[in-house]
């Protein structure tokens, strides 16, 4: 099964570049299958990785930026693939 995690963070205004930045920066514990990084308007991050695993499984997960760098906690969400039925 392949599960996606999706880290979602919005920069203090201005301040869109230092989160892309930071976040380049994270090493994760263990290698995923991929792992891609996104920016949009009103300087949010989005870090969508990709696993082998379960859905309940046990990853390493993106930390928390340091408050004086985002406006609210990030947000996370956890994804399972699904088969395309649309033939």
């Amino acid at each position: 099964m392949t599960v996606a995690l999706m880290w979602e963070a919005r920069a203090v205004d201005g301040r869109g570049a230092e989160l892309l930045a930071w976040v380049r920066e994270q090493p994760l514990a263990d290698e995923p299958l991929r792992r891609e990084t996104f920016r949009a308007p009103r300087d949010r991050v989005l870090v969508v990785t990709w696993w082998d695993a379960s859905y309940d499984a046990e990853l390493p997960e993106l930390p928390e930026p340091a408050p004086e760098l985002v406006t609210r906690a990030v947000h996370r969400w956890r994804f399972e693939s699904v088969a395309d039925d649309r033939g």
